[in-house]
């Protein structure tokens, strides 16, 4: 890093790409690049002081390009899978890029994730990215402005902000896909954290993890989490978990505006490093990396596995546009998406 919190990352299609620092207050560090507007570390203290990168990334930006995990991305303009790549708007049936066998994922091939965002804002505590998505960008209707933004606060929270704008119906669920590992990016498996979710109900999903259209309730599942549990115990409880998870849980506070409540607690008992996120959005998505195709090479040379980190990434429910019983991620014109979450971190 140079004086100013910023090196190069690499090169994509001839530009090359900078790495961004920003800071707290209380000695939080972050990195952020414009290539799909990502986050690349986070370092934050445990119960000793001790500082550790708490999330999964690459050190080059030739392996972000190589490997589809989607590490630290924003992912749109609907992330998250869309059963057959296509929806009915306004009575017209809109086709999508199918990236994933007959189904869309994360946008498709070409998502935001793909995007080289532009520098809007750098700052020693924030840096905020643009971009914009055309008209019929992978089959999705309406020309799009979207924002990210990345931002410590003055106690120390860690806020990201994403934001779009439309220039006809369209449908719009940005996320972030941070995968974190309390004990260390770097540290082995997520299955010893403990979890609490702020849910009492679920969507599941069928064998290719499409939604069913169904929201069931958590209670005496392996998806209750409404008090604090062991990854692991809550896992082997059901044999029919062993890839872990990759679901949608629904939040229990109302979304209103821009009003958060909370979403997640999770804590490693081990380090006593805890994370606790709010969000304004309805759901979220849980995955435990059970069905990456290990190894992807990690930060420092060395190699994630199965079961790596934990990504909590705030969203309208899976396949919305097909499931109108679903909270909806319509965008019209003269509106604007903002999406917010805001990550505390403590000791336990």
């Amino acid at each position: 890093m140079t004086a100013m919190g910023t090196a190069d990352f690499g090169t994509v299609g001839g530009h090359v790409v900078p790495l961004l620092a920003i800071s707290s207050p209380g000695g939080l560090t972050a990195t952020v690049t414009p290539w799909g507007a990502r986050l690349v570390s986070l370092h934050i203290p445990d119960r000793q002081g001790k500082l550790a990168d708490v999330v999964l990334g690459h050190d080059r930006i030739e392996d972000y390009l190589a490997y589809p995990t989607y590490f630290g991305a924003t992912c749109g303009r609907y992330a998250n899978r869309i059963a057959g790549g296509r929806f009915l708007l306004d009575g017209a049936l809109v086709q999508l890029d199918r990236n994933e066998g007959p189904n869309t994922l994360h946008g498709g091939r070409e998502g935001f994730d793909r995007k080289l965002w532009s520098i809007t804002s750098n700052t020693p505590e924030e840096v905020s990215f643009a971009a914009s998505s055309p008209d019929g960008e992978m089959g999705f209707p309406g020309h799009a402005t979207l924002n990210a933004t990345y931002r410590f606060t003055r106690d120390d929270r860690l806020e990201i902000v994403l934001e779009a704008d439309t220039d006809r119906p369209t449908v719009m669920n940005m996320v972030n896909h941070a995968y974190f590992n309390l004990a260390g990016h770097d540290a082995g498996s997520v299955l010893g954290h403990e979890m609490r979710v702020a849910a009492d109900f679920y969507t599941p999903v069928t064998a290719d993890l499409l939604a069913t259209g169904e929201i069931c309730r958590v209670e005496g599942t392996a998806f209750d989490f409404r008090q604090k549990r062991r990854l692991a115990e809550a896992l082997l409880a059901d044999p029919s978990m062993t890839a872990g998870y990759d679901h949608n849980w629904c939040l229990s506070g109302e979304p209103a505006g821009h009003s958060l409540h909370l979403c997640a607690e999770v804590v490693d008992p081990v380090s006593g490093r805890g994370l606790r996120l709010a969000t304004n959005q309805p759901g979220v998505q849980i995955y435990t990396c059970g069905q990456m195709n290990a190894p992807v090479p990690a930060k420092g040379g060395g190699s994630y596995g199965r079961f790596a980190g934990l990504t909590l990434e705030t969203q309208y429910f899976p396949c919305s546009p097909n499931n109108l019983q679903f909270p909806q991620a319509r965008l019209d014109p003269g509106q604007r998406y903002h999406h917010a979450m805001e990550f505390s971190f403590f000791t336990a």
